[in-house]
Order: structure tokens, then sequence, then C-alpha cells
């Protein structure tokens, strides 16, 4: 259900029969060298007029009856909580229907609001925060200009959870190249299992145009892993995450796609990942593989 967007815009795949309300524009961050989905965007918000107007517009497109908005663009988070405040109350009368609103959320703006601006916005209806972990290896982290630690990523996790919202955290296989590569799993399975998210995705990180990391990639400075490396390094990290959690691997980059909640589905998808290494299981080609 898009309205006129500033595109290119993006959503979680699990929010794709979502109203989109683009709120910002672009990142604030737009540092990390693995992404370059928002490298054409000089960011900013979007005037609250322009958002209201846009809310009335999408009622009367598409009615009261939507369920489900989704508030871009790279971390709407950003915006003050008073600011979203306003943003969730209009929602909610346009559409009193409205079960669930989420957002992409950086980990310092989640930590730069207090315990009850967090409870508040849930109780407005932000239900589900989609936060990228990538790496739970610090060196990792500072190598791809995250912008935030380990332990910062964890710590607005957790608060989150504590304020009632859902969380969603990614993990991106293979951001750490071939030598930090099983480094890389242990250290964001820990991570993982510190924070205890709803859910947890598995990304395979691609090289796109225009972003730093794809440069290096092509000169050879790091070398990816392998299709079997990725797997044992999904293993690697499947094997070591404890936690509650709900895990999808599915994404279109992933070479194996694999669901289930751990650590009840554990054994399964292990054995499924060695079906995959022993050759009983067959790889997504290439060429349907894909962001």
């Amino acid at each position: 259900m898009p309205l006129a967007l500033e595109l290119p815009v993006f959503r979680p795949p699990s929010e794709a029969g979502s109203l989109i309300l683009q709120v910002t524009v672009g990142c604030s961050h737009n540092r990390c060298t693995f992404c370059s989905m928002y490298r054409s965007k000089q960011f900013r918000a979007k005037p609250l007029e322009q958002v209201r107007a846009e809310i009335l517009q999408a009622r009367v497109e598409y009615g009261a009856d939507v369920r489900r908005v989704f508030l871009a663009d790279g971390d709407a988070m950003c915006l003050s909580a008073s600011r979203l405040a306003v943003i969730l109350d209009a929602l909610n009368e346009a559409f009193p229907r409205l079960q669930r609103i989420g957002i992409y959320a950086n980990a310092r703006d989640v930590l730069g609001k207090s315990d009850d601006e967090l409870g508040d916005l849930r109780k407005r209806g932000l239900r589900i925060l989609y936060t990228g972990l990538e790496s739970g290896d610090e060196d990792t982290l500072a190598a791809v200009e995250k912008g935030a630690t380990v332990a910062e990523i964890v710590a607005a996790v957790k608060r989150a959870r504590a304020a009632g919202m859902a969380t969603s955290v990614m993990v991106l296989v293979g951001l750490a190249g071939v030598e930090r590569s099983l480094e890389h799993a242990r250290r964001s399975a820990e991570a993982i299992n510190a924070m205890a998210p709803n859910y947890t995705a598995l990304l395979t990180y691609t090289p796109t145009p225009h972003s730093p990391l794809a440069g290096r990639v092509a000169i050879g400075e790091i070398a990816l892993p392998s299709p079997r490396e990725s797997i044992l390094e999904i293993r690697e990290f499947v094997a070591g995450v404890a936690c509650e959690t709900y895990f999808t691997c599915n994404h279109a980059s992933n070479y194996v796609p694999l669901t289930g909640r751990l650590p009840r589905a554990k054994d399964a998808i292990l054995a499924a990942l060695d079906a995959a290494l022993d050759g009983g299981v067959p790889l997504k080609p290439e060429f349907l593989r894909g962001l």
C-alpha cells in the first residue's frame, strides 16, 4: 500500500502488507560501509504537516481498515519521542482498527529515549522495532562503521523489550569475511543470547554498488565466504543460540531457506544445514539470490 514516496524505499519482508508512511527521508547515520540503501538521499525529517496530510490521503485511498503501518525511512526512530507521538496519534485517529506500527531503529536512537518515553510510544501503537546487529564481533562492527557497539545494541533491544515492544534483529552472514567468519558467528550468537529478541533474521551479505565495502571486495582486500563457508558460519551461529527467539534465514540472499523457533527447532535446523553441507539439499543458485 504505497503512498507517493521518495524512492528508493525499503521495508522488512514482514511488512509487505503494511501501509508505508515515509516520515523521514534517508538515514541519519548513512555511513555503514556495507550499505548503499540511502546513499542517494540527503537525510531530513518530513514536516509534520506533510506527514499529517499523507495520513489523511492514505485514509481516503485505503479506508479505515488499515491494520499495519511501517514508518520509513532508514531510522525513523531518530525523531524525538514527542514528534513520534504526534504521528502515532494521527495514525490511530485515521485508522481506528490499526493493530501494529513498526519502525527501523538505530540503537543510539533507542538509548536516547527514556523508559517512560519508550513505554508511551508502545502505548500509542509502536509495537515492533527492527534493528541491525549485523555482527556481535566488535572488530567487525568497527570495521563497517556501524555507529554503535555490541553493548549499545544489546542494551537498546533489552530496553525496547522492557517497554513491551517486539524486536526483530538482523545479522549479516559473511560480513566479517572469511578470516573472521566463525568468530563473527560465535560473537553474534552471544549477542543474540544477551538480548533475546522476539525475532532473529539472518541475511547473507551481498556487495551492492556505491558502498565502500563492495569496493574493497572488488579489489580483493576482503574475501567473502563461499556458499559452503556461509553455511558453516550459519551452523556455528545456530549452534550457539540458546535463547528463545523465532529464527528466520529465508531471505532471498540466503543459500538455504530455514525457519524455526529456537532453541526448540535447533536440532532440525542443524540437520538441514548438515544435509546442505553433504549435498543432500540443493543450494539456491546465484541467479536466484538477491536483496
